[in-house]
């Protein structure tokens, strides 16, 4: 059964040099009919103005990974990383026991747009780590690349939970499948363009739960770029 969340019913939050979209409740924005999905707890559609971002705040016990669509995003943080995320570039930050970090547009001139998207982490406690790795267009073209995973699986990022993240690129003719285990959920987001999960159009912003699908279809891409989510047969995180 696929759910759709239409990218016109999220969230949403004005503060001048930022434009967010909000998936699931975050910040000043409550809905209790979106309060996360499975172990998803965040998915912000974030746009913010050159130079501008979010000064140095703590997290603890969350996985927060970023992928960034236009532009450029620098990353600061108490572990002394200090990085700049383009398009194709996945981060994953695990705040354990405890991290402070910034996020800031990295050019003075052009605006930069990425999702910042929260897991609820299966352990609590661990030792706080930061990964970042380029995936590139060509990974991506007509099918399904793993870019996070428990286990860091065929160069995927490690996730503290049992959540696996696919990104593709759809345009066309261009079709992939992916095959659930038979007692899994799924959640897809269309980060841009628009495409056809399992015979549904899909525009960008929009979002789809899916439970106890044993597989996923993607055709008939405009232009689309997509995250599915691979995800336990939970309703909402256990925070």
């Amino acid at each position: 059964m696929l759910e759709l969340r239409a990218a016109t019913d999220r969230g949403t939050a004005n503060f001048g040099w930022l434009q967010s979209r909000h998936t699931f409740s975050f910040g000043h924005y409550h809905d209790a009919q979106q309060q996360g999905f499975s172990d998803l707890l965040v998915i912000n559609d974030d746009r913010v103005t050159p130079g501008r971002g979010f000064g140095t705040h703590p997290h603890r016990d969350m996985e927060i990974f970023s992928y960034v669509l236009e532009g450029a995003l620098e990353h600061k943080d108490s572990m002394g990383t200090g990085s700049v995320i383009h398009p194709g570039d996945v981060q994953m930050m695990s705040a354990g026991t405890g991290v402070r970090h910034s996020e800031f547009n990295a050019s003075a001139v052009d605006p930069v747009h990425f999702l910042q998207i929260w897991i609820v982490p299966g352990a609590r406690g661990v030792a706080p780590r930061y990964q970042q790795v380029h995936f590139g267009a060509e990974q991506k073209r007509g099918r399904l690349r793993l870019i996070i995973s428990p286990d860091g699986d065929q160069g995927s990022l490690a996730v503290h939970q049992d959540a696996r993240v696919y990104a593709g690129l759809f345009d066309g003719a261009e079709t992939a499948s992916l095959q659930l285990a038979a007692d899994r959920y799924a959640y897809v987001h269309v980060a841009r363009g628009s495409v056809e999960v399992n015979g549904q159009r899909m525009a960008e912003g929009d979002g789809a739960r899916i439970r106890l699908a044993q597989q996923l279809d993607f055709a008939n891409g405009d232009d689309a770029e997509v995250l599915v989510f691979d995800l336990r047969p939970n309703e909402l995180p256990a925070l």
